[in-house]
């Protein structure tokens, strides 16, 4: 197999991705998902369909080729095992390590993905709490539910957070909001009004968009 381009991959990852989120991969949701014009995707979608990559459903919406899920699940491997890396061995912030796995992803030999995985002890997740898909591609992941869903007397675990961003990340580290961490729902505010979660002993509000990017698991 030729070596593909970072585009192709990093589109290949997106839609691997966002299979595994409510709603039909569209055109529209991969252009807000990569922050460039429908066009631009309708374009790529074009040419990966053409080498097998991705192939229309009856509805019109986008999925993976059984190739090209092979492709985009050992992309998604090569970045996990990249940010538990930097976090372990150079002790580099959860918040800091999405975009330097990105590059990370993209130039790692089977080789050296083996190698590295052995040396992390074959990890289940990334730091972010995501299942990382074994060598064959295969991908184990818990049911869960956004925060947001929950009810006042709920006890939960967070099994990840579905947002990377770093002030998001950054901010639910102080909170210690972490994944495998129990949290208590201890009050929902009517009208759309915050969650109040006890984490570790201590009490937080939190607004809705928030709690809709940490998913737990009962």
């Amino acid at each position: 197999m030729n070596k593909r381009s970072e585009s192709i991959e990093e589109y290949l990852e997106a839609v691997f991705k966002l299979e595994r989120t409510p709603g039909e991969v569209t055109v529209k949701r991969l252009a807000e998902d990569r922050g460039v014009a429908p066009s631009s995707v309708s374009q790529m979608m074009t040419r990966l369909g053409a080498e097998d990559l991705v192939c229309r459903t009856a509805t019109g919406g986008i999925e993976l080729t059984a190739a090209g899920r092979v492709e985009a699940a050992g992309l998604v491997r090569r970045h996990r095992l990249s940010e538990r890396f930097l976090v372990e061995y150079l002790d580099m912030p959860w918040d800091q390590v999405h975009d330097e796995a990105c590059k990370f992803e993209h130039v790692l030999s089977p080789e050296v993905e083996a190698r590295l995985a052995e040396q992390l002890g074959n990890p289940l997740t990334c730091p972010h709490g995501h299942a990382i898909p074994d060598e064959h591609g295969l991908l184990t992941e818990d049911v869960t539910r956004p925060l947001a869903e929950a009810q006042a007397g709920d006890q939960m675990t967070i099994a990840y957070i579905s947002d990377e961003q770093p002030d998001l990340l950054r901010y639910l580290g102080t909170l210690g909001l972490l994944p495998e961490t129990v949290v208590d729902v201890e009050g929902v505010a009517p009208f759309g009004g915050p969650f109040l979660v006890r984490v570790c002993g201590a009490q937080y509000a939190l607004g809705r968009e928030v709690a809709g990017k940490i998913f737990v698991r009962d």
